[in-house]
C-alpha cells in the first residue's frame, strides 16, 4: 500500500475565516496584488450574520464609513442588500449621527461571496484549518519581553502576559488542514470570529457547534496554545427567531426606513440605491414577562455558573436585564425582518440562554407575540480568543513574525468591528511582505483607530464594543466626512483607484473654496436683509455680516442663505454631501478648533516614542504595576503607555523623565 499523499500549495497570504474580518483581511490583501487563499470552515458562513440582521448603528456607521473610505467592501455591500435604511441620533449634534441599515442576511452574504470569488489573486476554500505551521529562531530583539511572574499582580494578568516571555522568535510558515493539506505562506491572518471550540447552550442544551449550527473549529485553538499563545473563553448570544405570520402586528408600533436614503459607501448616490422599505417594530417586555423570568433563573446557564466565558456587557441577555435593573419594568424590544424572502423575524433586545419552555413563556407575554411560534431558539456561544494585548498596532503577533489577527479572536464583538480589524490586519500583511511601514490609524484620525489602539493597549475582560464614547475626538470624527479624513490613506495604500481618488479630490476643493467664499462674501443691514432675516425668524443685523457668519446661526444654514448670495449661480450645482460639509465646518467651527488643538497636544505624546528595546527594570520609581504592564504591551509611546490601564499619570512623568535624560 502507498503512503497517503497530501496536497500542498504556496501563496503569499492565508486568511483563516470567512466572516465579516476574513473577507475585508482577503479582499484587501488580493487587491494588492498578493496571491491570497482565504478558508471558510463553509460556504454557508461566508460574511454571515449570525445575530442581528443588520450593518452600522451608533458608532458602528462610523466604522462602516471609514472601511469604506479605506477602500473595503462592507459599505458597498450593505447598499446592494439593504432592506431599510436609517440615519441614528439625528435630534442630536453631527457627532454621533450614525448610520443603521437592515440587511436582507442571504442577499448579503451571497453578494459578498461573489465579489470573493470575482477578485483576481483571491482562492475561496472550504476546509477546517487545525495547524499553525512556523520555525523557531534564536531572537534577542523588540518583540523579546521579558515578564518577571514573581510582581504582585492577579494571577491572571500574569498568565496573559506569559505569552511574551520568549527567547526565540517565532515565524509563521503557513498552516495546515484537517485533511492533512498544507498551505504556505509568508503571512497568515487569523479571523476565526466566535467557532473555535464553539459550543451553543440554552437550558440544559450544549450543541457543540459553532453559530447557526454550522461546524465548530475544534483544532486551531490548540495549535494556537502550543505555539505559546495565550487563549481564554469569551460568550456573546443572539435572541429567538419568530415566524411572522404568527405576529400581530397591530399591537406594536411601526418603525419604517427613513425617507432620505445616506448610502454607506461614498462611491453611491441616493439615487443608485433607492428602493422600497420593509418596517420593523416595537414592542415591550412587562412584568409578567420579568416574573418569568425571575422564577426560572435557576434553570440560566449564566447565572447557575454553566456557562464559563465572559458576556458582553453592552449586549446583555433579557435575564442579565431583569436581573440587574430591577427598577426597570419593562425593555425595548425591536422585531425586524431577516430578509425579503423570508418570514424570520429577529427579536432585537431578547437574548437569552434560558431554556425551550422558559422562552416560549415568556416570549408570549410580550404584546403581539401571544401565539407566536419560534423558528430558532436563542442561545449562548461560547468560544476561545486571544488578549489582544499580545498584538502590536498593526495586529501582528509580538512573539509571531507573519502572523496577525482580526475580529472577535481579538476579543472584540459586533460585525462592523470586526471587518474594520479584518481590513487593517490585510492591509499589513500585504504591506509586510511590500517591505512597507504598517499603517496604523491613531485615535485622532478615526474610529478605527480607537478600537484597535483599545484592543491593543487597554485589557478588555469582556466582548469589546465599540461607542462614540470612546472615542475623545469624535467632533472630527464624524461619519459624514470619513471619506475626507481617510481617502487620501486609501489611495496611497492601493485600494482606492484613481478614478475614485480623483472625484474625492474634486469634493473636497468644492467644500474648501465654497467655504472660503462665503466667509469673504458680506451682507448689508439692508431692507431685503432684514426682511429675509425676519422671514427665518433670525435676529436682524446691526452692521454687515458675512454670509459665514449668518451660517453659524442656528435657524439659517447655506442653502437658505442662497437668496442673498449674488454669486451662488455662479458656482454652479453641488452636491448635498458638499453643502453637508459646508454647514457643517462653518456651523461648529469653534468647537472643531478647540478639538483640533487638543489634537495636536496628543499628536505631541504620540511622536514622543519609547526606544522598541527598552528595559523597563532600569527605570526607577516606576510602580511595579506599572512595569509589569508596560513589559507586556510594550508601547510604542509615551501616547500609548499613558492609555495602559494600571499605568497612571505618575508613571508616565517618571518614563517621560527617564527618556528625556536618555536623548
Amino acid at each position: 500500500m502507498s503512503a497517503n499523499t497530501y496536497i500542498q500549495e504556496e501563496y503569499d497570504i492565508v486568511v483563516v475565516g470567512a466572516g465579516h474580518a476574513g473577507c475585508e483581511a482577503a479582499l484587501a490583501a488580493a487587491r494588492l496584488g498578493f496571491k491570497t487563499i482565504l478558508f471558510t470552515i463553509s460556504m454557508d458562513s461566508v460574511a454571515l450574520m449570525p445575530c442581528n440582521p443588520n450593518i452600522g448603528g451608533s458608532s458602528k456607521g462610523h466604522l462602516v464609513r471609514e472601511i469604506d473610505a479605506l477602500g473595503g467592501e462592507m459599505g458597498k455591500n450593505i447598499d446592494k442588500t439593504y432592506i431599510q435604511s436609517k440615519m441614528l441620533n439625528v435630534s442630536k449634534g453631527p457627532a454621533v449621527h450614525s448610520l443603521r441599515a437592515q440587511a436582507d442576511k442571504v442577499e448579503y452574504t451571497k453578494h459578498m461571496r461573489l465579489t470573493l470569488q470575482n477578485t483576481d489573486n483571491l482562492t475561496l476554500r472550504q476546509a477546517e484549518v487545525t495547524e499553525l505551521l512556523y520555525e523557531e529562531v534564536e531572537f534577542n530583539g523588540s518583540k523579546n519581553v521579558n515578564l518577571d511572574n514573581s510582581t504582585d499582580v492577579n494571577q491572571e494578568f500574569c498568565q496573559l502576559g506569559s505569552e511574551a516571555s520568549v527567547t526565540t522568535k517565532k515565524i509563521i510558515k503557513g498552516v495546515k488542514t484537517f485533511s492533512g493539506a498544507t498551505y504556505l505562506a509568508k503571512a497568515v491572518v487569523l479571523c476565526t470570529g466566535t467557532y473555535l471550540k464553539a459550543r451553543c447552550i440554552y437550558g440544559d442544551v450544549v450543541n457543540h457547534t459553532g453559530p447557526n449550527g454550522l461546524q465548530a473549529a475544534n483544532g486551531l485553538s490548540d495549535s494556537m496554545s502550543d505555539a505559546g499563545i495565550f487563549i481564554r473563553r469569551f460568550k456573546t448570544g443572539t435572541p429567538a427567531r419568530l415566524d411572522k405570520k404568527t405576529i400581530d402586528f397591530s399591537k406594536m408600533e411601526e418603525q419604517k426606513g427613513d425617507e432620505k436614503i445616506v448610502p454607506f459607501s461614498f462611491t453611491n448616490t441616493e439615487e443608485d440605491i433607492k428602493r422600497d422599505q420593509i418596517s420593523c417594530w416595537l414592542t415591550y417586555t412587562n412584568e409578567k414577562t420579568h416574573q418569568i423570568i425571575k422564577d426560572n433563573i435557576d434553570r440560566s446557564p449564566l447565572f447557575s455558573g454553566f456557562i464559563e466565558g465572559t458576556g458582553p456587557r453592552y449586549c446583555p441577555s433579557i435575564e442579565d436585564k431583569v436581573m440587574k435593573f430591577p427598577d426597570k419594568n419593562r425593555h425595548q424590544l425591536f422585531i425586524e425582518p431577516e430578509g425579503e424572502f423570508t418570514n424570520e423575524m429577529y427579536m432585537g433586545g431578547m437574548s437569552s440562554s434560558l431554556p425551550e419552555d422558559v422562552q416560549y413563556a415568556m416570549i408570549r407575554t410580550v404584546p403581539g407575540l401571544e401565539n407566536v411560534t419560534i423558528i430558532r431558539n436563542a442561545y449562548a456561544i461560547e468560544y476561545d480568543c486571544i488578549n489582544a494585548v499580545n498584538l502590536d498596532a498593526s495586529l501582528e503577533f509580538k512573539s509571531f513574525e507573519g502572523l496577525f489577527s482580526a475580529g472577535q479572536l481579538n476579543g472584540s464583538s459586533g460585525y462592523e468591528e470586526a471587518a474594520a480589524q479584518g481590513l487593517m490586519a490585510g492591509i499589513n500583511a500585504a504591506r509586510k511582505l511590500q517591505g512597507k511601514e504598517p499603517i496604523i490609524l491613531d485615535r485622532s484620525q478615526g474610529y478605527i483607530g480607537v478600537l484597535i489602539d483599545d484592543l491593543v493597549t487597554k485589557e478588555t475582560f469582556e466582548p469589546y464594543r465599540m461607542m462614540t464614547s470612546r472615542a475623545e475626538y469624535r467632533l472630527l470624527l464624524r461619519q459624514d466626512n470619513a471619506d475626507l479624513r481617510l481617502t487620501d490613506i486609501g489611495h496611497e495604500i492601493g485600494l482606492i483607484d484613481d478614478e475614485r481618488y480623483e472625484a474625492f479630490c474634486t469634493k473636497r476643493n468644492q467644500i474648501n473654496a465654497e467655504i472660503e467664499r462665503v466667509s469673504e462674501i458680506m451682507v448689508g443691514a439692508n431692507k431685503k436683509v432684514q426682511e429675509f432675516l425676519e422671514a427665518h425668524n433670525s435676529t436682524p443685523l446691526k452692521t454687515a455680516a458675512s454670509l459665514a457668519e449668518l451660517i453659524r446661526r442656528p435657524e439659517l444654514d447655506y442653502e437658505a442663505l442662497a437668496e442673498l448670495d449674488p454669486d451662488r449661480e455662479a458656482v454652479g450645482p453641488l452636491s448635498s454631501e458638499v453643502i453637508e460639509q459646508i454647514n457643517i465646518d462653518i456651523k461648529y467651527e469653534g468647537y472643531i478648533t478647540r478639538q483640533k488643538q487638543q489634537v495636536e497636544h496628543f499628536k505631541k505624546m504620540e511622536k514622543r516614542l519609547i526606544p522598541a528595546d527598552i528595559n523597563y527594570d532600569d527605570v526607577s520609581n516606576l510602580r511595579k504595576e506599572a512595569r509589569q504592564k508596560l513589559n507586556q504591551v510594550r508601547p510604542a509611546s509615551l501616547g500609548q503607555a499613558s492609555r495602559i490601564s494600571g499605568v497612571s499619570p505618575a508613571d508616565v512623568s517618571v518614563l517621560m523623565i527617564y527618556l528625556t535624560a536618555k536623548s
